[in-house]
């Protein structure tokens, strides 16, 4: 069993508060600025209070005129004004540094997965980590701001405040901060401790349930789920996922509730002790008449504020905390990072007993393979489904890293290049591609920056080459403005079939400048003979470079230079077609002589 990760609570706040200084320093000094101001203001208000009613009790026993009670209550509506003008301030300013902060640390969290070892996305447990991280961010900015510039810049001077004015008339009356603030907040402790447990769970439960909304009511499965009437099985999923996850909330927020509601219990006893001791000074004389209006008002709001406090922002901080900590896990977790940051040049790949397993899995997907993929060579990867042809082809770009074996380019393993020196000067073209909602210029050329900045006015050019190749028209109906055609409907645009979305991305991948090509079946939509057209076409400018064709399909793997067959997460075979063909009992005979009734030539 996973186990529950201890909540650093001083140790997230004080690695949290630089990184939202730095976001916008003079911002967030404004903030606290504004909020001690604000603390402050409300025990000045207090003194004025007090100052008031002697005025007006003085008044009313001769001892003072009618001039000086308005001059009391003047200052006292101007301190009251200015409690209310700092309160305005200090709620807009925060609200403009989260903004920038949230910003700043989505940046941060889409950097640190672009720089996690690709294989993470394989991990279940990995992925709940990503979905807490986006959650505890959300949570950063709030989680510091309760207890900088709520508890620190605003709490805390009204209650030093209030404290020494109570102290000041009765010392006993001091305690009342005390009395009112312990039980509470031992309360929010347990709660703390509660939420955090909760977030744990439930990150799988919401995963899996933002999975089957996204099933009823996405775009890209409504088709699918209409027709084949799936939605009120993924409503089902969502539902009992989401109950779910509402009964492991009712039971965390019942027990933390109960237990808040009997430390309530005592504070509200302390507070009407209190008031007792404050009766009992006025009929002693001990206080004056104003002391006492004033205290019995600083104590009501003594009691109205640490409730604030407690329940608002450390019950608050207590419901963040796991969050945040699963935030901070996250940008904990170890990066891959390679020592050669420079491309390894140009030349043969090689595969010396390789072995890889999927992240909680124990069976290998590719176990003992072995074999040179040589410079300028083409080398097709056949086999059947399950094979493990694509995670092979994963192994050579250096995608993923072998748990056995190694897997060097030109004499340097990939466990220690970057991923930019992985690929500089790789493609690839995958089976599941993306189909990114923007121009048909833009969905090629995403794959080469430099390319689009290095040669602007050629790129046209470049754009119908290797769309030429992949078997797209610019001029074709389906594209009314060419290459400014909109791929999207959603953004006023049009949509393709899923062939013309894989000539696409065939041509994204053609366009990015290249010595290793990798196609790992980008033609599954398309028919075996125009598959053969294109593969015939790369052949023709995949001369004297690397490239890697995975496909079940057999009929075009002849224009390669050799071909490796996989079986059960091994190569089994590997040589020419014509020398495969030759093996009476081999698995790429057999394989291929299912499949010849697809084509039209014979072997």
């Amino acid at each position: 069993m996973k186990s529950k990760k201890k909540i650093t609570f001083w140790r997230a706040f004080i690695r949290l508060l630089p990184q939202i200084i730095k976001a916008s320093p003079v911002l967030y000094l404004l903030s606290f600025f504004l909020s001690v101001m604000h603390g402050a203001s409300w025990g000045v208000n207090t003194i004025m209070l007090q100052r008031f009613f002697d005025q007006a009790a003085l008044f009313a026993s001769g001892g003072s005129s009618f001039g000086q009670v308005l001059g009391a209550l003047a200052v006292l509506g101007l301190a009251g004004g200015m409690c209310q003008v700092l309160n305005g301030a200090g709620n807009f300013v925060p609200e403009m540094t989260w903004k920038i902060f949230g910003g700043r640390q989505s940046l941060a969290i889409h950097e640190k997965i672009a720089r996690l070892d690709p294989v993470v996305f394989e991990d279940p447990r990995k992925l709940d980590d990503i979905n807490k991280a986006e959650e505890g961010k959300e949570n950063a900015f709030w989680f510091v701001d309760n207890i900088v510039i709520g508890i620190i810049g605003f709490y805390v001077p009204f209650f030093l405040f209030i404290g020494w004015y109570l102290f000041s008339l009765k010392p006993v009356l001091a305690l009342s901060v005390v009395i009112i603030f312990v039980p509470t907040a031992m309360a929010q402790l347990i709660r703390m401790k509660a939420f955090a447990n909760l977030e744990d769970q439930s990150a799988p439960l919401r995963r899996k349930y933002e999975h089957y909304e996204a099933c009823m009511v996405s775009r890209e499965f409504f088709r699918e789920t209409r027709m084949l009437g799936g939605f009120a099985y993924f409503r089902k999923l969502y539902l009992d996922t989401l109950r779910s996850m509402q009964r492991m909330k009712y039971k965390a927020a019942v027990r933390s509730n109960l237990f808040e509601l009997a430390m309530c219990t005592f504070t509200a006893a302390g507070y009407a002790l209190i008031l007792l001791l404050l009766l009992d000074a006025l009929m002693k004389q001990e206080v004056s008449v104003g002391a006492f209006a004033a205290v019995f008002n600083s104590i009501g709001m003594c009691y109205n504020m640490m409730e604030e406090v407690i329940c608002r922002h450390i019950a608050g901080i207590a419901e963040q905390a796991g969050t945040v900590q699963n935030y901070l896990d996250f940008l904990d977790l170890p990066e891959r990072e390679g020592i050669e940051n420079e491309a390894p040049g140009w030349g043969d790949i090689v595969l010396e007993k390789v072995g890889f397993s999927y992240p909680g899995t124990e069976k290998m997907a590719v176990h003992d393979v072995s074999f040179t993929l040589k410079k300028g060579e083409t080398l097709a990867v056949v086999g059947e489904n399950g094979s493990g042809k694509s995670t092979l082809v994963r192994l050579i770009s250096g995608l993923y890293l072998p748990g056995q074996g190694s897997v060097s380019r030109n004499g340097v393993g990939t466990e220690r290049l970057s991923f930019a020196a992985l690929f500089d000067g790789t493609s690839a073209v995958f089976q599941k591609f993306q189909r990114y909602q923007m121009t048909l210029k833009e969905n090629i050329s995403i794959s080469d920056g430099r390319k689009v900045c290095e040669e602007t006015a050629h790129l046209e050019q470049e754009l119908d080459r290797v769309c030429e190749m992949a078997g797209t028209d610019k001029k074709n109906e389906s594209f009314p403005k060419g290459y400014d055609t909109m791929l999207s409907r959603e953004f006023d645009g049009v949509d393709l079939s899923g062939g013309q979305w894989q000539r696409v991305a065939i041509a994204r991948g053609l366009f990015r400048s290249h010595d290793l090509m990798i196609l790992d079946e980008p033609t599954a939509a398309i028919d075996p003979y125009e598959e053969t057209q294109i593969y015939n076409r790369f052949a023709q400018i995949s001369r004297d470079k690397s490239a890697v064709i995975v496909t079940h399909r057999l009929g075009s793997v002849k224009l390669a230079d050799r071909i490796l067959v996989m079986k059960d997460g091994t190569a089994v075979q590997l040589g020419t077609h014509q020398e495969l063909m030759t093996q009476e009992q081999g698995e790429y005979k057999r394989l291929y002589k299912a499949q010849e009734q697809w084509y039209q030539t014979d072997h």
